[in-house]
């Protein structure tokens, strides 16, 4: 069986080491001249860790990487409203949650993939997809050439998704009202001394700190924008300061310090979920079958997972491909659902405008019963997962 996957992000990558190691024939197709270096880091949370590990990938994730212990709530001026133990949904999972820099993973998946000999083809743009022989559809690139694989695998994205376009009639994404910028901020010296996660919440804005290192975190300052204008790269460090300028330290020393070129700003958009992701011999997985906001912390993690589940299920169904996409949406979709509508209400929360909201939501925050808390997360994000 022949498989081709359009998109080599994370998604695509994982899928395409999953399928590899199971004994199937794949290729991968990026429209992109070289490897994408969109966004700054991804907190690979235990779920994710686990299919990692079975890619054979973990190991040299560790090494350029840390294990997070706590995400703490701050409002803008400092005061602590809450703590979650992220050591706790560790031990409860069986796997450590790290962070790391985004290209760091991406050139980890890019390397295991090389040595199991997996191509990878850069600058294929899909164009077309057209199912005149119904059992098998043909993709057409920009660059003139074309496949028909056995099987379709849709890991282009959310912003811009052929497949997703092919399957769902429509692959419009939903701005979702913010903005973030996000950058890589790197250090001589040893600042992040507690490898714990920094949550700031304002009225309206947000910013978050994740170190990967002593010396290394990324970041990502966000707020509310009801239009989306034009990107001016140059401006990017003042629009920040206008917002966070007087936030509590080290925001604002962090924001200076970032290099403008490590500096990005992403309009954030995502998904509604749709209940069908296959048609003929095209699947979708990640963010074309489920884009969830950065707020679900689960983005990246539930795309590693689908490259888990997908094998397994291509794997119990060789002869019958059809049952096989049923079946991995079939267990994919109440979870993935779950997440985007989770994301969603976290930014709704996050995001809000209303200064009583805010202080009512921050005196939530501060009786919240975080060990509860830990126990939901554990449990919903293991779901479908053999582990603990």
């Amino acid at each position: 069986m022949k498989i081709g996957i359009l998109g080599a992000g994370i998604g695509g990558l994982s899928t395409a080491i999953a399928l590899t190691l199971a004994g199937y024939k794949v290729d991968v197709y990026e429209r992109h001249t070289a490897m994408s270096t969109i966004g700054a880091g991804i907190v690979c949370w235990p779920n994710a860790c686990f299919v990692l590990d079975k890619l054979g990938v973990l190991k040299r994730l560790v090494l350029v990487s840390k294990s997070l212990n706590k995400m703490n709530r701050f409002s803008h001026d400092g005061e602590a409203i809450g703590s979650i133990d992220i050591n706790n949904l560790n031990e409860k999972m069986g796997y450590a949650s790290y962070s790391i820099i985004r290209e760091d993973l991406m050139l980890i998946l890019i390397e295991r993939a090389l040595e199991l000999n997996i191509n990878i083809h850069y600058s294929h743009n899909a164009i077309e997809i057209s199912d005149r022989d119904t059992e098998r559809v043909n993709v057409k690139f920009e660059n003139g050439k074309s496949i028909q694989p056995d099987v379709i695998v849709g890991a282009d994205g959310r912003m811009s998704s052929i497949t997703r376009k092919y399957v769902n009639n429509d692959n419009t994404p939903i701005y979702q009202g913010f903005i973030n910028w996000i950058g890589v901020f790197e250090s001589s010296d040893d600042i992040f001394n507690d490898m714990s996660v920094s949550d700031y919440w304002g009225i309206g804005d947000r910013f978050g700190i994740v170190p990967v290192s002593s010396k290394t975190a990324y970041w990502a300052g966000g707020t509310v924008s009801e239009h989306i204008n034009p990107k001016d790269p140059k401006r990017y460090k003042q629009e920040l300061l206008s917002i966070f300028s007087h936030w509590a330290d080290p925001i604002a020393s962090i924001i200076n310090k970032t290099l403008l070129s490590r500096i990005n700003k992403i309009y954030i958009h995502d998904h509604d979920p749709i209940r069908k992701w296959y048609k003929n011999n095209v699947i979708l997985l990640g963010d074309a079958a489920h884009a969830a906001l950065p707020t679900s912390g689960q983005g990246a993690c539930q795309a590693i997972e689908d490259a888990w589940h997908f094998t397994n299920a291509l794997n119990k169904d060789r002869d019958n491909i059809s049952l096989a996409f049923k079946r991995f949406t079939q267990l994919r979709i109440d979870k993935t659902t779950n997440i985007t509508n989770g994301g969603r209400q976290l930014a709704a929360s996050i995001f809000n405008s209303d200064p009583e909201f805010c202080i009512q939501r921050n005196l939530i925050s501060k009786t919240t019963n975080y060990q509860g808390l830990v126990n939901g997360m554990a449990n919903g994000w293991a779901s479908g997962l053999p582990m603990n």
